[in-house]
């Protein structure tokens, strides 16, 4: 299916690149700020179906207003594939969100190449090259960059040592490119708590409790309040840069 091509003319709607937005927090994402005015390039991995759904359903809301583009980040190259594909595109850029995520445990003993390829990869490697393929787009528009990080940046979780320092990572690059990118780019984060539980049965029924009963709020959160957070900073907060908001019900205010 091919999507009609966003007006590229400068007086356009902005332009947001949201990556791992074909499915769960991505595509809620995609849809707020849809919903705020914004046209949406829906990165997708593997779901180039579901991206494919989302775009038309975008578009037959505001025609011309979302297309879609594949790559896998994870992949050393594939950053700057999909940077040219939505250049290409669109000519402009005005938002990046860094979505794409990959999510499971590596207790110490059993980490490999293969696990440090994947976790390193989508959830540091990839926004890295992408940040920085995008960066003169992102400049040229005065855009803004906004990281979904997680509260394990900072609190590890146990069994998952990989993804904790991948992500810290990422907070870490969220900070330095708030630095290297100002003052034309703002650059900002927000952490998920307990929101969208893995759909491959990682936490058992209990252990997805024991959490529960940790968060403040004594309840899981939704997309939508992840989406609503990334809509604010996207659009809503001008003098916001450097910052990573906690969106987690309370549950990182005393771990």
């Amino acid at each position: 299916m091919t999507m009609p091509y966003p007006d590229s003319t400068p007086n356009a709607a902005p332009l947001i690149l949201v990556t791992g937005a074909a499915r769960r927090v991505g595509a809620e994402i995609a849809r707020q700020l849809h919903a705020g005015g914004a046209r949406i390039a829906v990165h997708y991995r593997h779901s180039a179906d579901e991206a494919e759904i989302l775009a038309a359903a975008l578009n037959a809301a505001r025609a011309g207003s979302a297309f879609t583009v594949g790559g896998d980040l994870a992949r050393f190259g594939a950053a700057e594939a999909v940077a040219a594909g939505v250049l290409a595109r669109t000519g402009r850029l005005d938002g990046l969100v860094n979505n794409a995520s990959s999510f499971f445990p590596t207790p110490v003993g059993s980490i490999d190449r293969a696990a440090w390829d994947e976790l390193i990869g989508s959830n540091l490697m990839g926004p890295l090259f992408l940040s920085q393929a995008l960066a003169p787009a992102l400049q040229a528009s005065a855009g803004a960059i906004v990281n979904i990080v997680d509260i394990h940046a900072e609190r590890p979780l146990a069994r998952y040592p990989l993804y904790s320092a991948a992500k810290a990572g990422l907070a870490a690059l969220t900070r330095a490119l708030a630095i290297e990118l100002a003052p034309a780019v703002r650059v900002n984060g927000v952490s998920p708590g307990p929101i969208d539980w893995p759909e491959d049965g990682q936490f058992a029924p209990e252990e997805r409790q024991r959490i529960v009963d940790h968060t403040l709020l004594k309840r899981v959160g939704s997309a939508i309040d992840i989406a609503r957070t990334v809509r604010f900073l996207m659009f809503d907060a001008p003098y916001i840069t450097g910052q990573i908001i906690a969106v987690d019900g309370g549950r990182s205010a005393h771990l």
